[in-house]
């Protein structure tokens, strides 16, 4: 294999695939790279065995010249901090399980693996399905962060993923609070997957500066996520996802438009004051036809402030205390100005949907006890 590559593309590429690479592993061939050589062009290759990133770099970007086909494996580590540190031009070269690099005056070399020893792909089976970079890329950005973080219901650690005939459902809960984004897209493809949230953000790294078509296909008990530019397989979580739904409240008491800068404001103001409490309480009420927002702390005072409502609908006697993180954490993913705040009771979960009736996404967070 010999192959000269532009540092700056070889660095990117070797940083994306080495997110997927454990050094705490049973199998030491899993903490190198994987580097192959084609006509086509250099294809990297990181895995942990729960999640694999494939990163191409084609021969028709004018940044890569192939002079020689091949495959090794090579230290993760060490590769790709060396490659940061060089030049602008890299010449690689490798034989008998050796890779040699030059750029410049520097030059060094590694022992490798063999490629053969390195764990095959999964086997892509069953129907496409297409999807833009931005629409997925705004369906796992707007969920994931409410997925469960203790392993207690291993299932809800994950985000789940539904399509149906062109649509795409993306939820996420952990029992406390729930965000769900359904989208519209142009695909006839049909399933329902579980992907851990560990996969979901490398994913979201991965589609950031991506502007095309995203493949999905499953995989063996994988899901496969492929582009012209990358791949990421990532493991399934196993077990039924429950049915969220029915968390969502039918009977609506209450109904507020509101600033969304101004409410995270005034929220992110008022966590100051809410640490002493175990769910971060801030406080919601209705008071002279504004909205009352307020936490307090017995070893540091306490907060309150009015702001303006843009319109109200329904009861106007209304108190109720969520956790403020969460509610801020809902609140940032939304890219409306306004929002829609739905109460149906003190003990009832509220829900956070846009004020622009075409918005197709939903927060849930439910109460917390102020006593």
């Amino acid at each position: 294999m010999e192959f000269i590559i532009k540092q700056n593309v070889f660095s990117k590429a070797l940083s994306d695939v080495g997110k997927a690479v454990s050094l705490r592993t049973l199998l030491p061939i899993l903490a190198g790279i994987k580097i192959v050589a084609d006509k086509d062009g250099i294809t990297l290759i990181g895995s942990n065995s729960d999640i694999i990133i494939e990163r191409t770099i084609s021969v028709n970007d004018d940044k890569v010249e192939v002079i020689k086909t091949g495959s090794v494996v090579v230290s993760a580590k060490y590769l790709v901090e060396l490659i940061k540190k060089l030049p602008e031009q890299i010449h690689i070269k490798s034989t008998n399980n050796q890779i040699h690099i030059k750029a410049g005056t520097v030059s060094t070399q590694f022992n490798g693996f063999q490629a053969e020893e390195y764990p095959s792909l999964p086997i892509i089976n069953g129907d496409s399905i297409h999807i833009p970079a931005e629409e997925l890329k705004d369906a796992v950005k707007t969920t994931a962060f409410a997925t469960a973080k203790n392993e207690t219901r291993p299932v809800l650690t994950g985000v789940n993923l539904t399509f149906t005939d062109n649509s795409l459902t993306s939820v996420a809960t952990d029992s406390q609070r729930l965000a769900l984004k359904k989208s519209e897209i142009d695909s006839t493809g049909e399933g329902s997957f579980v992907v851990p949230s560990s996969s979901i953000d490398e994913l979201a790294k991965l589609v950031n500066h991506y502007s095309g078509m995203v493949e999905i296909q499953s995989a063996e008990g994988y899901i496969h996520f492929k582009t012209d530019e990358f791949a990421l397989y990532s493991r399934l979580i196993a077990g039924h996802y429950p049915n969220t739904s029915a968390l969502i409240p039918t009977e609506v008491k209450t109904t507020l438009v509101l600033s969304k800068e101004t409410l995270i404001k005034g929220i992110d103001r008022a966590c100051l004051f809410a640490g002493e409490w175990k769910n971060n309480n801030v406080s919601l009420s209705i008071h002279e036809q504004k909205l009352s927002i307020s936490s307090g702390s017995s070893e540091m005072g306490n907060i309150q402030e009015l702001q303006e409502i843009s319109s109200i609908d329904g009861e106007e006697e209304l108190k109720i205390s969520v956790d403020g993180y969460f509610l801020l954490d809902a609140l940032k993913t939304i890219k409306d100005s306004e929002i829609k705040i739905k109460f149906s009771g003190s003990m009832k979960p509220i829900v956070i949907e846009s004020a622009e009736e075409e918005s197709s996404y939903l927060h849930l967070i439910s109460p917390v006890r102020s006593y």
